[in-house]
């Protein structure tokens, strides 16, 4: 019969390398005092690695690199944890997934349908923000990265570079979308989601 922390583990195991996690996706596997033990356990081993108060992973590894760092995307849906939240990238961070800015912001910023959350692992700072429920309608979708994407770089500062780029990285099926989305967006930014669609500069 398996101990607690060979059933975490197996848990931890399935879910691969690069997993963030925190003690709540064990509760059904026992007392929660006795999970952040075996916890603290495989930490101590250096089976996985404590990123910040009650948040861990189970580390990748590149050969000439070392230790790789988590993902914003693992850390922030670990801190969603099993509640039905969304989850929709913004600021900096969403024009840096769309290639229209080259640098990892060091704040990263999720706009949630839950409750707000920062959590700062290493030099990265990663915040959740509640948000109203229109704002995440298209949360998901590629369509709610580009508005995020644009609101963030300004009225000013989209110009025909930037249409075009996302022109040509939008597929067909996204480039539809953006016009389904259209009512989630700012009157300015509507504007600029048809150019985009249309293929217009």
């Amino acid at each position: 019969m398996q101990t607690l922390g060979e059933r975490i583990f197996a848990q931890i195991r399935r879910n691969g390398r690069g997993w963030v996690f925190s003690p709540d996706e064990f509760r059904d596997l026992g007392d929660p005092r006795f999970v952040g033990m075996a916890l603290t356990r495989m930490v101590s081993k250096g089976t996985i690695r404590r990123l910040a108060r009650g948040l861990y992973d189970y580390p990748r590894s590149h050969p000439v690199i070392g230790t790789l760092a988590p993902s914003s995307d693992a850390i922030a849906t670990a801190l969603v944890g099993r509640h039905n939240i969304r989850l929709l990238p913004s600021g900096a961070y969403a024009a840096n997934l769309l290639g229209l800015s080259e640098q990892v912001p060091a704040k990263i910023v999720f706009l949630t349908d839950g409750p707000s959350r920062t959590v700062q692992v290493g030099d990265q700072e990663i915040r959740l923000k509640q948000t109203t429920p229109r704002t995440m309608g298209p949360a998901g979708r590629t369509s709610g990265l580009v508005i995020q994407a644009l609101r963030h770089l300004g009225q000013q500062h989209v110009d025909g570079v930037v249409i075009q780029t996302l022109g040509r990285k939008l597929r067909a099926n996204d480039k539809k979308q953006l016009l389904e989305d259209l009512g989630y967006a700012p009157a300015w930014v509507r504007a600029h989601l048809r150019a985009i669609a249309k293929g217009d500069s």
